[in-house]
């Protein structure tokens, strides 16, 4: 169990689950088979190479419609298999209010 009471379970895929990662831009794609995932993470193992790309920021793909993904940035690469760590929205960042109108008195 984590600090706030949240399990962290990963679920592992016997033969993998097809996935993608495309750069955030759309400059490059790569297929891969998704072995582990959890909330937090994954585990992938990539078809091709990855020299050159820049994993920093990526998104992972869980769909052929690119409808469900997840942003994700590198964790540990081990050949053809890589950790990487899902990125939660930014932090910091606050939601519009209700807004102000202006009244003009006569």
């Amino acid at each position: 169990m984590t600090e706030d009471g949240k399990s962290l379970e990963r679920v592992t895929f016997s033969r993998g689950y097809d996935v993608c990662i495309m750069a955030i831009d759309g400059t490059w794609r790569r297929d891969c088979q998704l072995n582990a995932i959890s909330d937090n993470d994954a585990v992938l193992t990539v078809e091709g190479s990855i020299q050159g790309l820049n994993l920093k920021e990526f998104f992972l793909l869980l769909s052929s419609t690119g409808l469900a993904y997840r942003r994700c940035e590198l964790i540990r690469v081990n050949g053809t298999e890589m950790d990487v760590q899902f990125l939660k929205g930014r932090q910091g960042k606050k939601k519009a209010g209700p807004r102000k109108e202006a009244h003009f008195g006569a």
